[in-house]
């Protein structure tokens, strides 16, 4: 597979005029500033990403239901196979984050669609976000850096974030309440942020979507969270998959009026109509180095036609912040 440069994935965040960098502006935090924050607190490793640096490389494919035409004029919903490079990960700088951190998992996906096309879907294994701006990612980034005498991050600094930013919590206290998965193959996978969905008399609806394990949501005991090793989610998922394919269900939930559009900390009514509309398989999966997901900058706003983003300051922020990080993982920064 050809590797993704930095003209293909990083400089249209970076140069666009009008485009994610100059809304990004708007927002007062700077990319390279959360990049260098990430940096500051984390550490760096040459070659390798600034955030969910810790990931496990996949392959499969994807087949869209036709009915979704009824939302969207996507071609990921063509119902013929769509192939996929996945990634899945743990958020944070750090390589040697253990696998029972009460951290967020990712799910990364790039679809192939025909003609050259690609679609990106960047999610987390939590409902929300943990900030409705980049300044609340930021102020968090820099209180979770280590104290040089203790090695950990400061608590008085912790709690002095906490107490300021209450779009912190809801994702906060969910990972409290939640342990970590057994395998990546036991989670769902949230997108977060809220999307339009366009189809092809250009009426455009308002979703947000997750992916539900086949296999079934599992989480560590509290007895395993305690004893399990730190290096176990990539080999689960490689198991499983050398034991038959992995499955997910794409569902889509349909807003209506009143629900947020550009807070991402804010969940959905359970009650919102859900639709099923369609599956996502894995069919091998393999450690990144070296793999095809490695080079990839899996930037939330390379969409094909038929989806399109809303004005999430946090989902419009992503994608320059990204293209900084992937310029300095290949050397260009």
């Amino acid at each position: 597979m050809k590797k993704n440069t930095l003209p293909q994935y990083a400089l249209a965040g970076l140069l666009t005029l009008g485009g994610p960098l100059a809304i990004a502006a708007e927002t007062q935090v700077a990319p390279d500033r959360v990049v260098a924050a990430l940096e500051s607190t984390f550490g760096v490793t040459p070659g390798e990403r600034r955030n969910h640096i810790k990931g496990t490389c996949a392959t499969g494919e994807f087949v869209g239901n036709k009915d979704a035409a009824r939302y969207t004029r996507s071609a990921l919903f063509s119902g013929k196979p769509v192939p996929v490079i996945a990634r899945f990960s743990l958020a944070g700088g750090n390589p040697k984050v253990p696998d029972t951190a009460k951290n967020p998992r990712g799910m990364a996906l790039e679809f192939k669609l025909p003609g050259g096309r690609l679609h990106h879907m960047t999610m987390l294994n939590t409902p929300v976000f943990g900030a409705a701006s980049p300044q609340t990612f930021l102020d968090l980034t820099l209180a979770m850096r280590p104290d040089p005498t203790t090695g950990k991050p400061d608590p008085e600094k912790m709690k002095a974030f906490k107490d300021s930013h209450p779009d912190n919590l809801a994702q906060t206290q969910f990972l409290a309440n939640n342990n970590p998965p057994v395998s990546y193959a036991n989670s769902s996978y949230f997108g977060i942020h809220t999307f339009k969905f366009i189809n092809r008399k250009n009426k455009t609806t308002l979703v947000r979507w997750q992916f539900v394990p086949q296999d079934g949501e599992k989480r560590l005991s509290d007895e395993a969270l305690k004893t399990s090793g730190p290096n176990f989610l990539e080999q689960a998922l490689i198991s499983r998959a050398e034991q038959g394919p992995v499955r997910w269900d794409m569902v889509v939930s349909i807003g209506e009026a009143g629900d947020p559009e550009n807070d991402p900390t804010l969940a959905w009514p359970e009650a919102r109509n859900k639709v099923k509309v369609g599956t996502l398989t894995i069919n091998a999966a393999m450690p990144q180095k070296g793999a095809v997901c490695e080079p990839i900058n899996f930037d939330p706003l390379v969409m094909a036609d038929g989806i399109a983003p809303t004005d999430d300051p946090v989902l419009l922020f992503r994608s320059p912040a990204y293209a900084v990080s992937f310029a300095k993982r290949l050397g260009k920064l």
